[in-house]
Order: structure tokens, then C-alpha cells, then sequence
């Protein structure tokens, strides 16, 4: 087993920030229909504008081994970061998994996210890896904060064939408030 099997493993048996809490600005329900990963995502930010921080997110996820490390991840990765960051973490995550396999991913970006670099390969399994994410800006949405102006600046690679996900994943963000 190598490394990066490893990670996923670990956060898959001992995910991070699981468990919903309090104080949350929006929470999200996400499923992914292909193979019924489901996530509920919390998010709670700081401030206001550029200088927002997220603050907390917690969740609460069932589903495969890689959709649950990756949500785990997500939160190690963007708690106490400002907006701005966890988005761009966001965008890299997007750009390395729907590349294919050609984006390596930047450890320095992403962190353990590099470890799913593999999944690339693997379309069905890039939906899994990503409901966290998407579940993430979805919530940042719903608090309130402006994505548009950090997605606009998607790298070219995050636009590939695969950027039909967000689609294929639904949700029901305000229905279960």
C-alpha cells in the first residue's frame, strides 16, 4: 500500500471535523446518484467580504471511502483559512481531479488532497471526490459569500469534460432547513 492509500484510508476509518456543531451559517445536503455518497455540510464564516475566514465546517458524511476522506480533508484544509483560499484550494482540488491524470495536484495547495490524484482516472469515482467540495461551495453560497468573483478564475484544466459534475450531484440545500 502506498502512501497516498493510505491517506485515504486514514481519513476515510478517522475523518476530521465530522460531526455536525454549532455556530453554522448555512448547511447543505448534497447525494451523489451514481453511487450514493451523501454529505451534510456545514459551514461557518467570519467576516465579511475579502477578509472572511472560514470559521468551522462540520459534517456529517456516508458514503465510499473516497468521498468521506476527501470531505475530511476539505475541512483540514480550509478551516481557519480565509475565502479566498479555501476557493482557490477548491479550484486546485477541481483542476487535479478532472484532469485526468495529467494535474498532480500542489501539496502546497491542497495538502493531502494530492492523494487523490489517482482518482482522476477514474470518472465515476471524481463525483465522489468531489461532493464534499461542491457541497463546500454550495454552503459558502448560501452563507451569504460571493464565489463568483474566485471562480471566475477556474484554471483552464478544471473546465474539462468533467465539469458536467456539479450537475450530476444534486441537492437540496434550503429544503432541509
Amino acid at each position: 500500500m502506498d502512501l497516498y492509500q493510505e491517506i485515504i484510508l486514514e481519513h476515510s476509518k478517522r475523518p476530521l471535523h465530522a460531526g455536525l456543531r454549532e455556530p453554522f451559517d448555512a448547511e447543505v445536503h448534497h447525494v451523489n446518484p451514481t453511487c450514493g455518497d451523501e454529505v451534510t455540510l456545514r459551514v461557518h464564516v467570519s467576516g465579511e467580504g475579502q477578509s472572511a475566514v472560514v470559521a468551522d465546517v462540520s459534517y456529517d458524511a456516508s458514503g465510499c471511502s473516497i468521498s468521506t476522506a476527501a470531505t475530511s480533508v476539505l475541512a483540514v484544509e480550509v478551516i481557519g483559512h480565509g475565502v479566498k483560499e479555501a476557493l482557490a484550494s477548491y479550484l486546485a482540488m477541481k483542476s487535479m481531479l478532472t484532469s485526468k491524470g495529467v494535474d498532480p495536484g500542489d501539496e502546497e495547495q491542497i495538502g493531502d488532497g494530492v492523494a487523490f490524484a489517482g482518482v482522476a482516472k477514474y470518472p465515476a469515482r471524481v463525483k465522489c471526490a468531489l461532493l464534499g467540495w461542491m457541497a463546500f461551495t454550495d454552503a459558502l453560497t448560501q452563507a451569504g459569500v460571493d464565489i463568483s468573483a474566485t471562480s471566475t478564475a477556474t484554471p483552464a484544466s478544471a473546465t474539462s469534460d468533467n465539469d458536467t459534475t456539479r450537475n450530476a450531484i444534486t441537492h437540496n440545500a434550503m429544503e432541509d432547513s
